[in-house]
């Protein structure tokens, strides 16, 4: 390797949207010598905003990774999207990182993203740094939100530097350790700065805010607290290696400040990612288990001796190269050309070209090696999740699990070519993004396509325009009616005609009746064999069960019905199976017009876990959409709302939804049984759906 693992640094950035991320990585790879002139988002030239989409948006839609170097180390760089519907994105950059860099905005503070990435942050147990961005702008204030941090995340934010001015004053930053002020030159775009001392107006603060920062380092170092209590001055170096034992054992999160959009405290946010967050050695070894064996853990430390071991964590596609697999190497090494095993398949894979990403351009390694973040291409057999290992020392690492979608859509193809097309481009698609899921309804034969949220499904339906080159019309869904009736109704019909020169007759009597809910179709024949011979039978039952497939209201298919059949008669000449089949049918029509048909829809199981403060807004809300709360409850912090809700009124929910509740609700929603449509509604209904 040419950066040995104790100097490598594998980290994301990670924040609400609009907090910055974006930002402050396109002046990282600034001041690192990547790039040389900084990208800004609003201008859409930000570097790791590549797709045309997110340039034109001004948001990031896919996690772009980066390679830089600072001081002598290698950090390999992840810039994830803060939009909730992408936070598939967040959940597998987090599962490959050893670190994160989280960015607050100093005005608005900790939004509702920022809590759902810190908490997907808390279950891979990431150890990060917080950065809080935006001290220029008017409103900022360090200290709320560091407060915040302690009081919504449920973190102990430590602050190791202090914002030098704020707002249009915003000049430098404070270095609490070495008790210094770092002033920034604009005219170098933040590239030079110089050292001075604390303004006088400032040290008394400067001083508190040491005391809290010395004392949260050395509590659990009982040399260092002893030292510390008898007033002993402790060294820098010292204090550092402490703090990033604390940080790294997620004891404290260090705290900085500045303002990337003006230049201003990214290079010691860069020393911090140096002294505080982990490389790959000093993070507990990965365990996996043995192939058919969960029950048989197996470690993989950080070693270039240990057999290979790798996680795919992102398939992306790659209009010149085909498909991007990329690979978190976790042990040993690997070099282009050789073969691999996917342990989670059972099937090998061949490492082709490896390549280092800088966002959307790239450079060619021959090795890899424990700790590397590269991608590989022209692998066919690996999916998100999958492992890549040595095939004699075969291992599965911890997979991803993702989100169910959550909105669905209808897409259909404008032509016979686009048709093709369509479906190589949703199989594309789907390879690479585990939340979005493509199915065909068998009734509608509508292709339905499902993701986390309508920007989502955007975004994918315009890449398919764009880089697919399929043209596709998109609408809602059809929701799935059903008919049904709701009283007994008698029917009777006699078929007598000639055909071909040979008459044809057929009589029979029909009950209708609703059945038990779920209960489905029943016949039942109560006549005898001299009102209709036996073989004759199971002709009428044919006939009615044919004619259950359209219902007398809006043609949908008829179910939970009892058809009794109480009589008829016959002619030992004309009579025929077909005769009667017709007669079936027609006597079922009528029946079901006098046993009062009814239109069910299909009602959905729903669950909200939100915050309390919105529980007025949530049952409000679910009240406008005709739908009943069963139960509420508190689970810990959050309040739970079950509901049955009819399909029918949900679409647009997830949007609305995070609307009302700022992002920070989340629901599962699935088929629960079918209802009455309520009467009211019926005859508009019924209208609609003939096209009326």
């Amino acid at each position: 390797m040419s950066t040995p693992l104790s100097r490598l640094r594998n980290i994301g950035i990670m924040a609400h949207i609009d907090a910055g991320k974006t930002t402050a990585t396109e002046r990282i790879l600034f001041y690192t010598g990547v790039s040389h002139k900084m990208g800004e988002v609003h201008d859409g030239t930000a570097v790791m905003d590549w797709m045309d989409q997110e340039q034109e948006r001004g948001i990031t839609i896919t996690s772009a990774a980066t390679t830089c170097f600072w001081d002598d180390h290698q950090i390999n760089i992840i810039d994830t999207p803060g939009h909730v519907d992408f936070t598939v994105e967040v959940e597998r950059s987090l599962r490959v990182l050893d670190g994160a860099i989280a960015i607050f905005s100093a005005v608005e503070g900790v939004e509702p993203q920022s809590e759902t990435v810190w908490r997907q942050a808390d279950k891979y147990k990431v150890p990060r740094i917080a950065f809080v961005n935006k001290m220029d702008r008017v409103g900022a204030d360090f200290a709320a939100v560091l407060d915040q941090i302690e009081s919504k995340l449920g973190a102990r934010p430590v602050a190791f530097q202090l914002p030098l001015g704020a707002e249009a004053g915003h000049r430098g930053v404070v270095d609490l350790l070495g008790m210094k002020a770092v002033v920034y030159d604009d005219s170098t775009l933040g590239a030079r700065y110089r050292e001075e001392a604390i303004p006088v107006d400032m040290q008394a603060e400067a001083e508190e805010r040491r005391e809290i920062l010395l004392e949260a380092i050395v509590e659990d170092d009982d040399d260092l607290a002893e030292r510390y209590l008898e007033g002993e001055e402790i060294g820098e170096d010292e204090l550092r290696a402490a703090a990033r034992l604390g940080c790294i054992e997620m004891r404290f999160v260090p705290c900085f400040c500045g303002s990337a959009f003006r230049n201003k405290g990214i290079q010691p946010l860069l020393d911090a990612v140096i002294d505080y967050l982990p490389s790959p050695l000093e993070i507990a070894a990965i365990v996996g288990f043995a192939p058919g064996d969960p029950d048989e853990p197996l470690e993989r430390p950080a070693d270039l001796k240990a057999p290979f071991a790798a996680l795919a964590f992102k398939i992306m596609h790659d209009p010149f190269v085909g498909n991007l697999t990329y690979l978190r190497v976790y042990s040993g090494t690997a070099e282009s050309g050789t073969q691999v095993f996917n342990s989670t398949s059972r099937k090998r894979e061949r490492l082709g070209r490896l390549l280092r990403m800088h966002a959307n351009k790239r450079e060619d390694v021959k090795r890899i090696a424990a700790g590397d973040i590269v991608a590989a291409v022209g692998m066919k057999n690996s999916v998100t999740g999958d492992t890549l290992c040595d095939k004699r020392e075969p291992v599965v690492l911890e997979s991803m699990q993702f989100p169910e979608p959550v909105i669905s859509i209808a897409i259909e193809p404008r032509t016979k070519a686009d048709q093709d097309k369509l479906g190589a481009a949703l199989q594309t698609v789907s390879v690479e993004d585990p939340t979005f899921r493509v199915r065909k309804d068998p009734e509608t034969g509508q292709t339905l396509i499902s993701g986390m949220g309508e920007l989502h499904l955007e975004i994918i339906v315009t890449r398919l325009l764009r880089e697919f080159r399929v043209e596709a019309a998109v609408g809602r869904p059809q929701v799935a009616y059903r008919e049904s009736v709701a009283a007994l109704g008698k029917g009777e019909s006699i078929f007598e005609r000639e055909i071909g020169g040979r008459g044809q007759f057929g009589h029979v009597v029909l009950r209708v009746g609703p059945n038990e809910r779920g209960a489905g179709f029943e016949f039942e024949d109560a006549t005898t064999a001299e009102q209709i011979p036996r073989e004759y039978v199971p002709a009428i039952r044919e006939g009615v069960e044919e004619s259950t497939e359209r219902g007398a209201l809006a043609d949908f298919p008829m179910v939970d019905l009892k058809a009794t059949l109480l009589g008829g008669s016959w002619h030992e000449v004309d009579s025929s199976e077909m005769a009667f089949k017709i007669a079936a049918s027609m006597a079922f029509s009528d029946a079901v017009e006098k046993a009062t048909p009814q239109l069910l829809e299909p009602i959905m199981a729903l669950e909200v876990t939100m915050p309390e403060e919105y529980l007025g807004a949530v049952i409000n809300d679910l009240n406008g959409r005709r739908g009943k709360v069963s139960t509420m409850e508190m689970r810990g912090p959050v309040q739970v709302v079950d509901a049955e809700v009819p399909l029918a009124t949900m679409f647009g929910y997830a949007t609305d939804l995070r609307s009302a509740t700022q992002g920070r609700a989340t629901y599962t929603m699935q088929f629960d049984h079918l209802e009455p449509v309520p009467a009211n509604i019926v005859d508009d209904l019924v209208k609609k759906i003939r096209g009326y």
